[in-house]
């Protein structure tokens, strides 16, 4: 016989149940049903892995003496005159919030912080010593230090492809 449209679809729905193909106002035309839905997107090959790592300089005595005021005029003049704010600028390059300043002992803490952190020789005895009687020249110096760990960082980037 004749193949029609509707006895297509009565094949389609015996044979593979009811299809679906794309908009429901094909079933009353006379029109054959469309094909399934082209592909719009291809799989993906996998999932791309980014990693960096930072590799900081760990180990040995601080970068420079704490009598060193001169290698940074900035940071000189800012601890002679107004210590505290860079206090302020030493708790944010520590990645402290600004308020950290303001409790007892911050820069203390700070201090023995940033010698663990950077594997700098020495005691929590001496940390105290240098924060508390010489409070400008050890912000001084922790700025420097800071600075000079963050200058001679670097990174190391890898990407891998895991597939799927």
């Amino acid at each position: 016989g004749v193949l029609t449209t509707d006895s297509a679809i009565a094949f389609q729905e015996k044979e593979v149940g009811r299809v679906t193909t794309g908009s429901e106002d094909n079933w009353g035309s006379n029109k054959a049903p469309a094909a399934l839905e082209p592909v719009v997107t291809q799989p993906g090959l996998g999932i791309t892995k980014t990693t960096i790592t930072t590799i900081t300089q760990t180990g040995g005595d601080w970068s420079t003496g704490l009598l060193d005021v001169c290698r940074d005029k900035t940071t000189c003049i800012l601890g002679a005159l107004v210590p505290c704010c860079l206090d302020l600028s030493l708790a944010h390059q520590y990645g402290e919030c600004l308020c950290m300043p303001l409790l007892p002992g911050s820069t203390f803490a700070i201090r023995v912080g940033i010698r663990e952190r950077y594997k700098i020789r020495g005691s929590v005895c001496e940390d105290w010593t240098t924060v508390y009687c010489c409070y400008p020249l050890a912000v001084c110096q922790m700025i420097r230090e800071m600075k000079w760990r963050m200058k001679t960082q670097t990174y190391h980037v890898s990407t891998t492809l895991e597939c799927s």
